[in-house]
């Protein structure tokens, strides 16, 4: 398992030849003015929502489109992009479902969903998702937006994640020091942290983030936008 890092919370997991975006925030990210992604070119075999937030969904029907890949979603988040014309897979939380590269499962996360119509107002789109990846390579646990909540305990302990990626951001989501706690008690070797720096309410300084992971026996990995992370076969 590799995961590429796109800054805020996207990130692109290559399983063997596949290839899995999760929340695709690209054409507007702030981070990636100066490196623009290409969304026609490279491989796209499936796209994963957390929740509606423009933030996490601006390039999903588009990339679900060009490249005819599954959208997958919670029920109501995927049956809005369905009525776009985009091929989706409704899920929600508590379920799993096995596709080619894995099984997803959609877990709980505390937050908010909803995108805004032709006149700005909110639509409410369901419930707010983690998302765990099962993968003969690995297991991977994007947090998605969230605030902390014990049942990440369970989280770690029913699936036993090789890498979380964890929002740090605060004001919108935990911070810093919630973060670390949600660490401790998920103890997935690898944790990367997303959702900050993106814009001015979130800046946080990731590398006193990684030090505290240390101090408490865990591995921050603080990926630059760019950058990836291959996971250790031993995992």
């Amino acid at each position: 398992m590799e995961i590429h890092y796109y800054g805020h919370a996207t990130c692109e997991v290559i399983v063997g030849e596949h290839h899995i975006w999760i929340d695709p925030f690209l054409s507007d990210n702030p981070l990636l003015k100066d490196r623009p992604v290409d969304i026609a070119s490279g491989r796209v075999d499936a796209i994963v929502l957390t929740h509606g937030h423009s933030d996490h969904t601006g390039d999903a029907l588009l990339m679900a489109k060009t490249h005819n890949a599954p959208l997958i979603a919670t029920f109501e988040l995927a049956q809005h992009f369905a009525q776009q014309g985009a091929n989706v897979h409704p899920m929600n939380l508590g379920g799993g479902y096995t596709f080619p590269f894995g099984r997803i499962r959609l877990v709980p996360a505390f937050h908010s969903s909803s995108l805004a119509d032709q006149n700005g107002q909110p639509i409410y789109l369901g419930m707010p998702a983690g998302v765990v990846l099962t993968t003969e390579t690995g297991t991977l646990y994007h947090a998605g937006d969230t605030a902390l909540f014990t049942d990440m305990k369970l989280i770690g302990e029913l699936y036993r994640p090789d890498v979380a990626l964890l929002p740090i951001g605060d004001n919108f989501t935990m911070g810093p020091e919630e973060a670390l706690i949600a660490a401790t008690w998920i103890q997935a070797p690898y944790v990367i942290p997303i959702h900050y720096n993106t814009f001015p309410v979130i800046e946080q300084d990731a590398t006193r983030f990684i030090e505290a992971l240390k101090d408490k026996g865990l591995t921050g990995v603080p990926l630059k936008v760019g950058e990836s992370f291959r996971l250790p076969a031993s995992h």
